[in-house]
């Protein structure tokens, strides 16, 4: 029998001007502009350290610093390296010489179902790796914020269909699932009238899918409280953004 109690590690939210931290009371530490939209988070992190004295931590990435790309299932690539081979094609694609300088990490969302390719600036991995290991803490993981919010309500989902919306900044990150299935993740700027103009989101998003029926469950991850009334044609499920952050 031990008598030894391990510490829980230090959950931090990271996105462009803002550190959401636990341990403790959960704080919200809102910075100043910087002109590399990752580095006044990422300067604000060795006094923090410093502060909180964690031995491990692990990082949520806002999806304001992550690019998504969702790549349907192909039985003909067999390996890993091709999977990312065919990430990192789509990313220069869509992005163009930019996506050189990022890392591509993939997740399946089911056996025989799409991957989930995730890119995050290089320079921003080498910073948090080089910014724990001075201050002398592990660093568990670095993940992005909208793999954690799924992990979240998967078991929710089950197999059947909803709409999972991120709300940041001026963004919301929109995935959708049918019949437990990925099938389709999009980024778009919003304004601060994107809550009553939801439904209207939601039917050009249906639209562009070409979706045949559409899909009225809705699961929003809110920088603040969500009033799920008044959207009579939607079945809404609000989760807080800074708690999964956290969670």
């Amino acid at each position: 029998m031990s008598l030894l109690w391990r510490s829980k590690p230090l959950r931090i939210g990271l996105g462009p001007n803002k550190l959401i931290v636990s341990q403790g009371k959960p704080v919200v530490l809102q910075l100043v502009d910087s002109a590399a939209e990752w580095r006044a988070a990422v300067d604000a992190l060795p006094t923090i350290l410093s502060s909180r004295k964690p031995k491990e931590a692990s990082v949520v990435l806002a999806d304001q610093l992550v690019r998504y790309a969702l790549l349907p299932f192909n039985p003909t690539l067999k390996s890993d390296e091709q999977w990312l081979a065919l990430a990192r094609h789509r990313f220069a694609a869509l992005h163009g010489a930019a996506a050189a300088q990022w890392e591509v990490r993939l997740a399946e969302t089911a056996p025989a179902g799409p991957r989930l390719a995730c890119a995050v600036d290089r320079g921003l991995l080498e910073a948090l790796a080089s910014t724990f290991a001075a201050a002398g803490v592990r660093l568990v993981s670095a993940q992005p914020f909208l793999a954690v919010a799924y992990n979240r309500v998967r078991e929710t989902i089950g197999n059947g269909s909803s709409w999972l919306l991120v709300e940041e900044p001026g963004r919301l990150t929109l995935a959708l699932v049918q019949r437990g299935a990925w099938t389709a993740i999009r980024g778009r700027r919003v304004d601060e009238r994107w809550r009553r103009v939801l439904p209207e989101i939601l039917a050009r998003e249906a639209a562009f899918l070409g979706l045949e029926a559409p899909c009225t469950r809705v699961i929003v991850c809110a920088q603040s409280a969500f009033d799920t009334e008044g959207y009579e044609s939607f079945r809404l499920q609000a989760l807080s953004y800074p708690e999964l952050a956290l969670a």
